[in-house]
């Protein structure tokens, strides 16, 4: 048997993953010898309150990193919002534009209220009573100049 294991100081050993044992180990090797037992334990008693705001030192990190993730992500959805909206209008305004000579009951219905109620909806995330009122209201007008509009059917031969 050696006696070299054990007489190994706690200090030469591997110091734990907690930060206080391995604080406390790292004062005791370098002062052990030094210092007697009632001074030592003073020395680790000031070293708590360090300890202490070290933690909160780190928590208040974490959450400086939670809300800087969390800002990001909240950046990211409106981005998206803001791109969908913007396409919607576009391929809304485009098609209104584009079947106008034609229809021009269905391009009133493209290009009106509704366009601005889903532009609204992607862009703000809200939508309101009155917007959807709106919508109602131009699509009934719409369809109602439609049905009045329609040709008269030519006779089946």
């Amino acid at each position: 048997m050696s006696t070299e294991g054990q007489n190994a100081s706690p200090a030469s050993q591997a110091p734990s993953d907690d930060p206080v044992v391995s604080a406390g180990l790292g004062i005791a090797a370098k002062w052990g010898g030094v210092l007697d037992a009632a001074h030592l334990e003073v020395a680790l008693k000031a070293l708590e309150p360090q300890l202490r705001r070290e933690h909160k030192e780190r928590l208040l990190r974490l959450e400086l990193q939670r809300e800087a993730a969390e800002h990001e992500r909240a950046h990211k959805q409106y981005m998206a919002g803001l791109i969908t909206g913007g396409i919607v209008a576009i391929v809304s305004l485009g098609a209104g534009v584009f079947v106008a000579k034609d229809f021009w009951w269905l391009s009133i219905l493209l290009c009106g209220p509704s366009l601005l109620a889903l532009v609204k909806l992607f862009v703000l995330r809200r939508s309101d009573e009155y917007d959807m009122k709106a919508v109602s209201r131009v699509t009934r007008s719409g369809m109602s100049a439609v049905a009045q509009a329609q040709p008269p059917q030519p006779p089946a031969v």
